[in-house]
């Protein structure tokens, strides 16, 4: 792709996060497509789960604050019976136990037991500080350490498909909750463990992954059209949160 020229390009851009690679990787390849280094993201997806990824370009960096406090839509599935140390499929399984004969309405009806404020412990698996240190490299060294619940809330949490010893659901949740926590104590609650084995977040705020484009499509389109998929902040953020 050409470089982009005349004014400084900015604006939020709509990602569509494949699995494997970290959010950093795709501010990255968004800052070489383009050919600026004022790039960044609003709200992480860990490499396991895809979807929905905000990408600030130049001055839209100034509202991620913003950005990042809207509420999370996210599609996934429980595994249950398997515990890992990292509360999803990337980690390694500590745990394995027995599914008992679970009915669905059993699970819906611990499912809805979700719903509204809670405090959450955030996980040490996770790229929370505390003094100063990413909490999943403490965990790599071995080490756990005390961490502060915070309060989260929870809109929905809907059971989307049946199948033991999985779950698949739709949860909608505040800022800062972790869904592979959620998915450990939905295991933890139904007496057999579980963790979080897929996951796709759908939407954030008004956004919607319909509306996202893949690195791939960004990489290959012309200036004036990847100029186009910039939804300008204004449209998306207060003018008093700038």
């Amino acid at each position: 792709m050409s470089q982009l020229t005349n004014d400084v390009p900015e604006g939020i851009l709509l990602v569509d996060k494949p699995q494997g690679i970290t959010s950093h990787d795709v501010v990255s390849k968004m800052r070489r497509v383009f050919h600026m280094k004022k790039v960044g993201h609003a709200g992480t997806l860990d490499p396991m789960a895809t979807g929905m990824l905000l990408i600030l370009i130049g001055k839209a960096t100034k509202a991620s604050q913003y950005l990042m406090s809207m509420d999370k839509e996210y599609v996934g599935r429980v595994k249950l019976g398997v515990i890992t140390d990292s509360q999803d499929a990337d980690g390694e399984v500590t745990e394995e136990r027995a599914v008992p004969a679970l009915s669905e309405e059993q699970v819906k009806a611990e499912m809805k037991t979700f719903i509204g404020d809670q405090y959450q412990t955030p996980p040490m698996f996770s790229a929370k500080k505390i003094n100063g240190q990413k909490l999943y490299k403490l965990a790599r060294q071995g080490k756990t350490v005390a961490r502060e619940p915070r309060v989260i809330h929870i809109s929905r949490f809907d059971m989307t498909k049946f199948e033991l010893p999985e779950v698949s659901f739709i949860v909608g949740t505040s800022k800062g909750a972790y869904v592979r926590t959620i998915a450990n104590d939905l295991g933890e609650r139904l007496g057999c463990g579980g963790h979080l084995n897929e996951l796709r977040r759908t939407a954030v705020g008004q956004f919607r992954i319909e509306k996202a484009s893949t690195i791939e499509a960004l990489e290959n389109m012309s200036p004036s059209t990847l100029r186009k998929q910039l939804i300008p902040v204004i449209q998306a953020v207060p003018s008093h949160a700038l």
